[in-house]
């Protein structure tokens, strides 16, 4: 679970602020936004030619605190055993980027944000966003650090949606991609969980239609949302592993209380996430992931036609929220469209949240595929093998 490396240190957020009135962000629902504002993170330093930008793009509940510290705290940003000196992503080589996604609540703007056209919070008045709506706004800020074109762009889960749009709304602007633990769309059982934590949040009386700012959280109804989402991180071996049936407590079990460790790590894990997330922006942020489908409009062979960077698709074995056979539709749209794509499915017990921590194995093939993007230009020669995973066939 580890690797080896050291920490950026002490690390401060920005803000980058665009798109103001009256032209504003075009989004994909005809709307338009501004001003627009992202919190974002960079560790390591750009180069002269800056041509060693990597974008990271985080998950469902992440923000732009990817690594190092934040003063006068003790946890380090959500993805620091992977950025930093001799890391997976090394900072000693490249420059790494993170930002909050637009309709977030860790300082990019999203429900909780300030409507400027009535002083109070948008709420339930933001326009509906989308994956591409997010990585528009990114792409923006890409651009006000003064670099025309990233060398990666990676992320997993939906950082991993948010990969795949830059390759499909950018493709001129990246030079390599890695998609971690993720899809082209979403079936119909992701969709399912994420409209049962909606509407946990929804039934919660303090949600009151999107208007609870200034008073009562749906602390409740945000909780039981995170509790049903965690449970798909997992997998039932690392459930089996971390609680069995482990009681809390020595004693006759009581009627509903907290009996089992598991049933005690779940309250845990939602009680905490109501304290650094906003219920409006699960509620849009759930919404736009369920939206995406890159294959709405077109043929699994059209998705990534044109696109010139080199890809590395992982996925694992015991990921049944995002399985396998998504990744492996991933690689065989790329390979359909000509584009150099290389899988790896990695060999892992934790479920969904091996991307989080599998960092050795991850920490070696980014490693070494990176290296040969940097070392070859736009892609690594024909035939050439990232590591020693298998190398995705082009099916038709």
């Amino acid at each position: 679970m580890t690797a080896g490396g050291g920490s950026v240190g002490p690390v401060e957020t920005r803000f980058f602020t665009f798109a103001e009135p009256p032209t504003g962000l075009p989004l994909e629902c005809g709307r338009s936004l501004g001003p627009v504002t992202l919190a974002y993170e960079t560790y390591g330093s750009l180069n002269p030619e800056r041509s060693n930008a990597v974008l990271v793009l985080h998950a469902l509940s992440g923000d732009a605190h990817a690594a190092g510290l934040h003063d006068g705290e003790k946890t380090p940003g959500w993805w620091d055993d992977m950025i930093g000196p001799g890391k997976g992503l090394d900072t000693e080589k490249y420059f790494v980027i993170c930002s909050n996604v637009l309709g977030g609540c860790k300082g990019s703007t999203g429900p909780a944000s300030t409507n400027p056209r009535t002083g109070r919070p948008y709420g339930l008045e933001l326009p509906v966003l989308t994956i591409k709506d997010m990585v528009d706004a990114q792409s923006r800020l890409v651009e006000s650090l003064g670099i025309k074109k990233l060398l990666a762009v990676v992320g997993g889960s939906m950082g991993g949606m948010q990969v795949l749009q830059w390759m499909v709304s950018y493709p001129d602007r990246i030079r390599a991609a890695i998609p971690i633990a993720t899809t082209l769309k979403h079936a119909p059982q992701q969709i399912a969980f994420d409209e049962v934590g909606r509407q946990a949040i929804m039934a919660d009386s303090n949600w009151k239609e999107g208007e609870y700012y200034g008073g009562p959280l749906p602390s409740k109804g945000l909780a039981v949302a995170r509790m049903v989402g965690h449970i798909t991180y997992m997998s039932d071996a690392s459930m089996a592993e971390k609680f069995g049936r482990r009681l809390k407590s020595e004693g006759e079990p009581g009627k509903f209380g907290t009996d089992f460790e598991v049933e005690g790590y779940l309250r845990y894990r939602g009680d905490s996430f109501v304290k650094r997330f906003d219920a409006n922006s699960y509620l849009y942020i759930t919404k736009a992931m369920d939206n995406f489908d890159l294959l709405a409009e077109r043929r699994l062979a059209e998705v990534f036609r044109g696109l010139r960077a080199r890809v590395l698709v992982i996925a694992f074995k015991s990921d049944w929220l995002y399985p396998a056979y998504q990744s492996k539709e991933i690689v065989k749209a790329c390979k359909l469209a000509g584009v150099d794509a290389s899988y790896c499915e990695i060999d892992s017990t934790y479920g969904h949240d091996a991307f989080l921590l599998e960092v050795e194995e991850e920490t070696h093939l980014i490693q070494h595929f990176l290296r040969t993007a940097t070392e070859n230009g736009h892609g690594a020669r024909e035939g050439e093998r990232v590591s020693d995973e298998i190398r995705a066939q082009n099916h038709t």
